[in-house]
C-alpha cells in the first residue's frame, strides 16, 4: 500500500491523477493529513468514491498513545507511541519561553551504540517513514491541544542514518499548507556521520545542525561513541568546517557531561582548539542517568563551562526538563519492552 503521508506534493498530485481526480484534490488530501485525520472518512470535502479508493490503496498512519507521562516539575510531556506494526517510538513535548518544542524520533531503536544512551538498547529495529516522523508532531499537537513551533530531531535513532526519509520529513513539515514549521525552527542532531553531513551541506538548509560530540579526543569519544572509531575527531571537525563554510550556519555541539570521563580541563582546552576560527555553540548537557550504566553525571559542569567561556567559546548548560518522567531518549520504550542495559 502507498504510505500517503510520506508523499511529496507532486507525488500526491500524481496519485490523484492516477485515480482520475483533479489536481486540487491533492491539496485537500494534504491538508487533511496534516491536520491529523484518523481515517479517510473524516475527509468530508472529498467524494465518497475517492474516500473509498484511498482506503483501499493507501496506508494512513495513526500512532496510538501507549503511555503518556506529564512532569509535575515543568509540564514536559513524554509520549510513547505505538505504531501500526506494533513497534514503539518516543517523543517529548517541552515548553519554553520562545514556544513549544517537540523532540522527535526517526528510527525504532538505534544502531549507533552510544554508551550512555538508552535508545540503542536492543539495536536498530527499523527506520521510520517521513510520515511517521511527521505523525509525532501532528498528533502531539492534537493530543496536547497546543501549537508546536520548534522541532529537535534528537529522539531515538540517528537522523542521518535515515537520510532520505528525514529529508522528505523536512520538506513536508516546512510546507505552508501543512504544519508549516520553518527551517530556522528545526534542529537536527547527528552523532557524526561525516559523509552525510557533507551531503546535507549541499542542500544549504537553514536548520541548525547539532553534532553530538561528547568528547574532543579520539580515545574518549571512541569509548563513548563507537561511530568515532571509523571517522575520528579531526575528520568530524573538517566536515563541520565545510558545513559552516557552505551554509553559513553556526553549528551547535552537544556535550553530555560524564563524571571523570570527558569533564577535565585539558579536554575543555582541546575543544577550544578544535573550534578556533569557526563559530560554534557548545551545549553542555547534565547527563541523564541510566540506572545500570557505569556513567554518572559530572560534578564539574559549571567549571567546564567557565573554562570554555574564558577562552572565547559560547557555552550554555541545557535546562533539564522532565527529570521525573524518564524524559531522556529511549527510557520509556526500554521499560515498555523490558530491555535491560548490558
Amino acid at each position: 500500500m502507498t504510505d500517503i503521508k510520506s508523499l511529496s506534493r507532486a507525488e500526491l498530485e500524481a496519485l490523484m491523477a492516477s485515480f482520475g481526480q483533479p489536481k486540487f484534490r491533492a491539496k485537500q488530501v494534504f491538508q487533511w493529513l496534516h491536520r491529523g485525520a484518523a481515517s479517510f472518512d473524516e475527509m468530508t470535502n472529498l467524494p465518497k468514491a475517492l474516500q473509498q479508493k484511498l482506503a483501499e490503496e493507501c496506508l494512513l498512519t495513526v500512532p496510538q498513545v501507549e503511555r503518556k507521562q506529564v512532569s509535575k516539575l515543568d509540564g514536559t510531556i513524554k509520549y510513547l507511541w505505538k505504531l501500526h506494526d506494533g513497534n514503539f517510538v518516543e517523543s517529548v513535548f517541552m515548553r519554553y519561553q520562545h514556544g513549544n518544542t517537540i523532540c522527535v524520533s526517526c528510527e525504532v531503536g538505534c544502531l549507533m551504540g552510544c554508551a550512555f544512551c538508552a535508545s540503542t538498547l536492543g539495536g536498530l529495529i527499523r527506520k521510520l517513514s517521513a510520515g511517521e516522523i511527521l505523525d509525532q508532531v501532528i498528533f502531539a499537537e492534537k493530543e496536547s491541544g497546543q501549537k508546536i513551533s520548534n522541532i529537535v530531531m534528537m529522539g531515538m535513532g540517528e537522523p542521518l542514518d535515515n537520510y532520505d526519509a528525514v529529508m522528505r520529513f523536512l520538506e513536508l513539515v516546512n510546507d505552508p499548507d501543512g504544519v508549516n514549521i520553518g527551517m530556522r525552527h528545526i534542529s537536527l542532531s547527528t552523532c557524526g556521520l561525516v559523509d552525510k553531513i557533507d551531503k546535507l551541506a549541499t542542500h544549504q538548509l537553514q536548520l541548525t545542525l547539532s553534532v553530538s560530540l561528547h568528547a574532543p579526543d579520539d580515545e574518549t569519544r571512541s569509548k563513548l561513541m563507537p561511530v568515532n572509531k571509523a571517522v575520528g575527531v579531526d575528520r568530524l571537525f573538517a566536515s563541520c568546517r565545510n558545513y559552516f563554510k557552505t551554509t553559513g550556519r553556526r553549528i551547535s555541539y552537544e556535550y553530555a557531561m560524564v563524571d571523570g570521563v570527558n569533564d577535565h580541563d585539558w579536554q575543555a582546552d582541546l575543544l577550544v582548539k578544535h573550534l578556533k576560527g569557526m563559530p560554534g555553540h557548545v551545549n553542555l548537557i547534565p547527563l541523564n542517568e541510566v540506572r545500570e550504566s557505569p556513567y554518572k553525571p559530572s560534578r564539574r559542569v559549571r567549571q567546564f563551562q567557565k573554562r570554555l567561556e574564558s577562552q572565547g567559546v559560547t557555552a550554555t548548560v541545557r535546562r533539564k526538563l522532565g527529570g521525573d518522567i524518564d524524559a531522556s531518549c529511549g527510557q520509556l520504550r526500554k521499560k515498555a519492552l523490558g530491555l535491560k542495559d548490558e
